[in-house]
């Protein structure tokens, strides 16, 4: 999935500040890097590109506190609590700042909270969405790290800086003006150990070999913005929660007009017609061969009728009427069918255990009720499994044995 990663510039731009970008395919090779006005970003139009804007440090700043025990990720407290607590750390009023959490926290333990500036974060995503590039995540370009310290020389050659990250930093992460006093400052040397890793960038890379009289990796700013986003951290936090995902769902709206509407993707839409007309195509091939098949049984269980008793010239239903024609048939002949008394006494009389006799029997409507009979709850559900197989079905009713004749009214 290609990923497009924006850096917001700093304060003091407005809504026609240039934003760079860096462009990569999988997350973790550069592609295209440039700078440019919002509205001339590469466009995120093919359906799986992700939008990732990049906060710089100076906006940031880094708090390290203790969340009171109940209060988790999930706790519907979180915001006032955090604001409670960030009040005495905050220049600024808690509610005119965004606030977010590290990733994967619990309640009762120390948590890193960072806070920036919420008027100026949501007029940088409005001028993204406005320009038809909504974001989907936010990052920070420095996180506090647990590892060993860590220099980053960045900006201007003339006017260079020094962000620290490791667990030397006491706010997580520190942003300086670049000079052997401010690291005096910070880490108690005019100059780092030889441990520490130093990276710098090209146009700030021989000022800071000059003050630290030794070699410095060079990173380029486009690898940094790549490294940022490989961040557990998304600053879409709260009240921007939502925001995201209604841009999220704003974008699958539009990707879904992009695939109905744009030339590229005519084979496709030309494809899927074809399958949804194979499939029609199929399920009325396949329609038209059951209901076939069903009137073809249909036509033989009404000659099956019509041979049996020819005095049946009209067939409208076919299994109603020759059981109509069996039970005249046998009431013509005599026939005892199997809700006749003799007969259902005769299935009773196989099945009861022997030397069970009864003391009173009442019979009407293909059911017969035998009192009389104690029977054990074994030898209940034994009579009852030898009469199903006959068509009738048995219950105790008070001190009486109910057989009825199943399809009995």
């Amino acid at each position: 999935m290609s990923t497009l990663i924006i850096a917001l510039p700093p304060p003091g731009g407005d809504s026609t500040a240039r934003y760079e970008h860096v462009l990569t395919s999988d997350g973790s090779t550069l592609g295209a890097h440039g700078e440019c006005a919002a509205a001339l970003l590469p466009a995120a139009n093919r359906g799986t590109d992700e939008i990732v804007a990049v906060v710089p440090p100076e906006v940031l700043s880094w708090h390290r506190i203790e969340l009171p025990k109940g209060v988790g990720s999930g706790s519907a407290r979180l915001r006032p609590v955090l604001q409670s607590l960030m009040e005495d750390r905050l220049l600024d009023d808690p509610q005119d700042m965004h606030l977010a959490c590290e990733p994967s926290f619990s309640a009762g333990t120390a948590i890193w909270v960072c806070a920036c500036d919420k008027a100026w974060l949501r007029g940088h995503l409005q001028v993204l969405e406005t320009a038809g590039r909504p974001v989907s995540r936010i990052v920070a370009e420095y996180v506090p790290q647990s590892g060993p310290l860590r220099l980053h020389v960045t900006g201007e050659a003339e006017h260079p800086s020094v962000v620290l990250t490791g667990e030397a930093v006491a706010g997580g992460v520190a942003r300086l003006a670049l000079g052997s006093a401010t690291l005096a400052i910070a880490i108690g040397h005019d100059s780092p150990p030889e441990a520490v890793e130093i990276l710098a960038e090209p146009a700030t890379a021989e000022r800071a070999e000059a003050l630290f009289q030794r070699k410095v990796d060079i990173q380029q700013r486009a690898q940094r913005l790549l490294l940022a986003i490989q961040s557990p951290w998304d600053l879409a936090q709260f009240d921007l929660v939502s925001n995201t995902r209604a841009r999220t769902l704003k974008r699958t709206l539009g990707v879904a007009q992009t695939l109905l509407r744009a030339p590229q993707w005519r084979a496709a839409r030309w494809g899927a017609v074809l399958l949804a007309a194979a499939n029609l195509i199929g399920l009325n091939a396949w329609a038209w061969k059951e209901q076939a098949s069903w009137q073809s049984r249909r036509k033989a269980i009404d000659a099956t009728l019509t041979r049996t008793f020819p005095a049946v010239t009209v067939v409208v239903d076919a299994p109603v009427q020759m059981a109509r024609e069996v039970a005249a048939l046998r009431q013509a002949t005599g026939t005892p069918t199997g809700r006749d008394l003799e007969v259902m006494l005769a299935a009773a009389g196989s099945a009861l255990p022997q030397g069970r006799n009864i003391a009173a029997l009442e019979y009407g409507a293909g059911e017969v009720r035998l009192k009389g009979l104690n029977l054990t709850p074994d030898e209940m559900t034994a009579f009852s499994e030898k009469l199903q197989p006959m068509g009738y079905a048995t219950r105790m009713d008070g001190d009486s044995l109910l057989i009825r004749a199943e399809g009995a009214p």
